[in-house]
């Protein structure tokens, strides 16, 4: 396994220092250190391998009996038995998705029609009664979220269809109060949806304590003929940077998105006991796929790849979470250390509060020291200011640190790196000298 591991970080680091094509020549300063692993994260030689095994072998249909077909189901039905070993889940519960925008769209999609079915009858009765005639669906989500969450969320509001309540972070430690998710919740309430760990600041959310809190008032509300609520996350930036267990989490649903952990770009989605406990309607019709639930013909190369990028994760998290943390915990003490504590700002160091082991959101104070401008005077570092989605916001702070409590000065000076499992301190001090150098040029020409 050590072997593996040392020729993919050496296939990783050739990938980042040598950015021209084949045969070209690299200029002698060209090399590139990728500090943005909350963005995405190159493929594994071992996933690659496995979608490159399954083109070429598993290329049958998964629905057909001949050989290649059998083959290839073959392989869907081990990745979903790795991924459902991943996050401490069953097989059967576990759905394949195109990824992480889909899985949460199929989240909000869900909830929203079971209430519409399940409560529709109570205001057409001659003479309807009860809490919840008239009333909409209630969704509870907070003001960091993913724009997969927060969009679909607002346009439901826009259509009228759902109410939503976004829930503001504490400006204290950036996590989503528990208190706040529970005096948010209306008789309509059936979904809360908090991400697991927050993709610019790497603040851990409170997951389990949400989850104790909703099934206890769960019991509550059954007795007075209320909607169940279900809770939902996120979890995209968490996997494969510390464990993650359903179990342990209490959570109905759960988002996988294989390119944040070293895999392809396709998501999953677990539902805890799918079509029995935990109610699940399909966006598409067609062929049967997926138990009806995400009908189309698997992709069976990329399905592939999912499922070894989980089994990577499942053999060697404690380890990736290790070395990232010692990389990360070292390039705060460098920045410190060259820029002086008075001027750096750890954006994501809230006392207290649990963070994903490989993010440093952090500014650089000083009045022409936009991170954008920062970054473009960079010649080694390929980092971001902060979301990828959020990329075309030109110099606005991001809404997430603001939302934090972080100064509005301070907050558009952010720069988000984010390390990986090949990145060393030696790539920390490259980086390091190169944003020193950058932050001088800026200056200089003020």
């Amino acid at each position: 396994m050590e072997a593996a591991a040392a020729a993919g970080r050496e296939a990783r680091g050739r990938a980042a220092s040598h950015p021209c094509g084949p045969g070209e020549k690299s200029p002698p300063d060209s090399r590139k250190v990728y500090m943005d692993y909350n963005a995405t994260t190159p493929l594994e030689p071992e996933v690659i391998q496995a979608m490159t095994e399954a083109m070429r072998e598993a290329w049958g249909n998964p629905s057909s009996p001949y050989p290649a077909g059998r083959k290839a189901k073959d392989i869907i039905d081990t990745a979903r038995e790795n991924i459902a070993k991943m996050i401490g889940g069953k097989p059967q519960d576990i759905i394949f998705t195109s990824g992480g925008t889909e899985s949460n769209n199929l989240v909000i999609h869900s909830v929203v029609k079971h209430f519409h079915l399940t409560h529709a009858s109570e205001g057409t009765r001659a003479e309807p009664s009860g809490p919840l005639v008239g009333a909409v669906p209630h969704l509870v989500t907070c003001t960091v979220e993913h724009d997969s969450i927060r969009l679909p969320l607002e346009h439901l509001l826009e259509e009228q269809v759902a109410a939503v309540t976004f829930v503001p972070v504490s400006k204290v430690n950036g996590q989503v109060e528990v208190e706040d998710i529970l005096a948010a919740v209306r008789p309509a309430t059936c979904l809360v949806t908090i991400m697991l760990a927050n993709n610019e600041t790497g603040v851990i959310m409170p997951i389990s304590e949400i989850s104790q809190r909703i099934k206890a008032l769960n019991q509550k509300r059954a007795a007075s003929g209320l909607p169940v609520i279900l809770l939902h996350t996120d979890a995209a930036q968490a996997l494969g940077k510390q464990r993650v267990d359903v179990e342990d989490l209490g959570v109905d649903l759960l988002t996988i998105v294989g390119h944040k952990f070293y895999g392809p770009r396709i998501g999953a989605l677990y539902i805890r006991g799918l079509g029995e406990l935990t109610p699940l309607y399909p966006m598409l019709f067609g062929g049967g796929q997926e138990r009806n639930f995400r009908p189309g013909t698997e992709n069976t190369p990329m399905i592939a790849g999912l499922g070894k990028a989980a089994e990577l994760v499942t053999k060697n998290c404690e380890a990736y979470e290790a070395h990232m943390r010692d990389v990360r915990d070292y390039l705060e003490e460098r920045l410190e250390a060259e820029f002086d504590k008075q001027r750096i700002h750890l954006n994501s160091r809230f006392p207290g509060t649990e963070r994903l082991p490989n993010t440093c959101n952090f500014s650089i104070r000083g009045p022409q020291l936009q991170g954008r401008l920062v970054l473009a005077q960079c010649r080694t570092l390929l980092a971001s200011v902060g979301a990828a989605c959020h990329s075309d916001h030109a110099d606005r702070p991001s809404p997430v640190l603001l939302s934090c409590g972080i100064p509005f000065d301070v907050a558009r000076n952010a720069l988000r790196l984010s390390v990986g499992r090949s990145t060393t301190r030696a790539d920390v001090d490259v980086v390091v000298r190169d944003l020193k150098q950058a932050v001088a040029r800026l200056e200089g020409q003020a």
